[in-house]
């Protein structure tokens, strides 16, 4: 047998090195030909970025839909397995795009707190990305690994998700900061550190101030590219529950998560100039998060095995999501519109 046509999490191998083949051309594409010199960012060029990253997203939803082969072990619906699938991709995508928008906040409090120049920005950004793609990879294949092992751990998934949802409501989630954040203490403890940036470079060697031997020194911007990656971790530890709540197959998950990721992190030169517009997105998130956990609960509890309740189809989460992360953004926009003319007036 080919050892290709070996399957894992229910799809075969050489489908998931097909794409993560599209997406290392893709980073390819991005750091070698369009932005292999270190320049700024301009908010058009990032939109145009985020455009040809969201195309190629939906390009892919449609491939889910007409040519996928879902396995059905991972869908609760044994009928039309690829309108599920493609229905929960678009969900899931959407969901992850909507929770990594927090991301943005943090990504900017690092440059800021590092004083990387924007023209340097792009290449943390881009390995960054490299660093979430594996980080999720892990994150998801254990997290499939659990929960279609053990489904009641769904149910743990459920709470988690509605107790983070109130407590983002009521002001009580836990930020992250850079104040004694002890794997940045531990990198200046292990590491040696520049007090400068020199240019692009993460590491370089200089000598040594005693024995003016060659050392190998790390710079602030692998500090910045570090915490990028911590600040990531971080968010997954909701984002990767959230999405499991909307479909088990890990091959949607983490589609929709890497293309999630690739679009954010490229519409950051216009989202960090905005983001203080859509202060009231993070009240939207959190009532989509309550939404999901509580699915969770209606589904496979009152649903599955108590059959109280009919069960919710997956459109109807798309729709929810859509809704109210939709309605977030277009109440804060015209919040700040009307706080602006009130300044005026």
């Amino acid at each position: 047998m080919n050892s290709l046509s070996i399957e894992f999490a229910g799809q075969t191998v050489w489908l998931w090195l097909g794409f993560l083949s599209l997406i290392g051309c893709l980073l390819w594409i991005d750091l070698g030909i369009v932005n292999r010199r270190d320049q700024i960012i301009s908010p058009k060029k990032s939109a145009l970025m985020w455009a040809s990253f969201a195309t190629l997203a939906v390009l892919f939803g449609l491939y889910v839909g007409l040519l996928y082969e879902p396995d059905p072990q991972y869908y609760e619906i044994p009928a039309d397995l690829n309108r599920q699938a493609v229905i929960q991709y678009f969900t899931g995508y959407l969901l992850e795009t909507a929770l990594a928008f927090d991301n943005i906040f943090v990504i900017s409090l690092i440059f800021t707190h590092f004083c990387i120049p924007r023209e340097y920005q792009h290449r943390v950004l881009f390995w960054g990305i490299i660093g979430a793609i594996v980080f999720r990879g892990i994150f998801i294949s254990l997290g499939a690994a659990v929960v279609n092992s053990w489904t009641w751990v769904l149910y743990v998934f459920g709470v988690f998700l509605i107790y983070t949802g109130w407590k983002m409501i009521t002001g009580r989630d836990a930020e992250f900061t850079l104040e004694d954040n002890r794997i940045l203490a531990f990198a200046r403890q292990h590491l040696r550190v520049t007090d400068q940036l020199y240019g692009h470079h993460f590491f370089l060697r200089l000598p040594h101030p005693a024995t003016g031997h060659a050392t190998l020194y790390a710079t602030p911007l692998f500090l910045a590219l570090a915490m990028v990656e911590t600040a990531d971790i971080v968010f997954a530890v909701d984002s990767v529950p959230a999405i499991f709540a909307v479909t088990r197959d890990p091959f949607i998950v983490y589609t929709s998560n890497v293309f999630a990721i690739l679009g954010l992190r490229s519409m950051y030169f216009m989202l960090a100039a905005a983001a203080a517009h859509f202060k009231y997105l993070k009240y939207g998130l959190s009532l989509v998060l309550v939404l999901i956990g509580a699915k969770i609960i209606w589904n496979f509890g009152l649903s599955k095995e108590l059959g109280w309740v009919p069960y919710l189809a997956p459109q109807w989460a798309l729709l929810v999501t859509l809704l109210v992360i939709g309605g977030a953004i277009a109440y804060s926009v015209l919040r700040t519109r009307s706080s602006r003319m009130t300044h005026r007036g």
